[in-house]
């Protein structure tokens, strides 16, 4: 456990004995893929720290859709709510077969109130989270679905032979629930897209032959 906790950002001004006193503190749990580790509503009380695997964070609307926030993967950390005592304000399940780390809310205190500059790190990792879900936000209130699928797709995108491509390991239903639409949508508009020489399908990767535009 100590030397998955010393990848964590938050403890990486730790020093050897230091992280293995937390280590000593730290929870250890296996959790199967598509496993539910927190749900929106539950009380805040424990933070959780990824150790392998990975973990995607989402918002269920009262018709049931589903809107993801973002992932942590190995390093990553995620229940920081804790700190208040407050209830958890989205969902955490896992992407596949994944170890966390669990630290109660009075040991993370403890823990901060001895480290200072990791508190420091909190906050630092608070405000880039926050710009995140501010830029979501800002999609979804100023992007039409083709926009925001548009916009995913280039961010997901990565060169690869010389070409642009995008993983198809992210499914349609994915691609919905990351843009706030329906898999019925994103099928439609990929094939838009498709027909009109933008994307293009290769094995299991979509290739980005061109940008596509601004609007559809």
């Amino acid at each position: 456990m100590q030397d998955a906790l010393a990848k964590v950002e938050l403890f990486q001004a730790m020093t050897p004995g230091d992280l293995d006193r937390l280590a000593a503190i730290t929870v250890a749990r296996n959790y199967p893929e598509n496993a539910v580790i927190v749900n929106e509503g539950d009380r805040a009380d424990t933070l959780y720290l990824v150790v392998s695997g990975s973990v995607k964070f989402f918002v269920t609307g009262e018709d049931g859709r589903k809107v993801v926030l973002g992932t942590e993967g190995p390093g990553g950390y995620f229940g920081e709510l804790a700190l208040d005592e407050g209830v958890r304000s989205a969902s955490a399940v896992t992407v596949g077969p994944s170890r966390m780390g669990l630290l109660e809310r009075a040991a993370f205190l403890r823990f901060l109130a001895d480290h200072p500059e990791s508190s420091l790190a909190l906050i630092t990792f608070l405000i880039r989270r926050t710009r995140s879900l501010t830029e979501r936000v800002r999609d979804l209130a100023l992007l039409d679905v083709y926009g925001r699928l548009a916009k995913l797709l280039l961010s997901a995108a990565h060169e690869q032979d010389g070409l642009l491509v995008v993983d198809q390991a992210m499914t349609q239903k994915e691609m919905g629930e990351r843009i706030g639409a329906s898999r019925e949508m994103v099928s439609r508009i990929l094939r838009d897209l498709k027909i009109g020489g933008y994307l293009r399908s290769e094995g299991r990767r979509l290739v980005i032959a061109r940008k596509p535009p601004r609007a559809w």
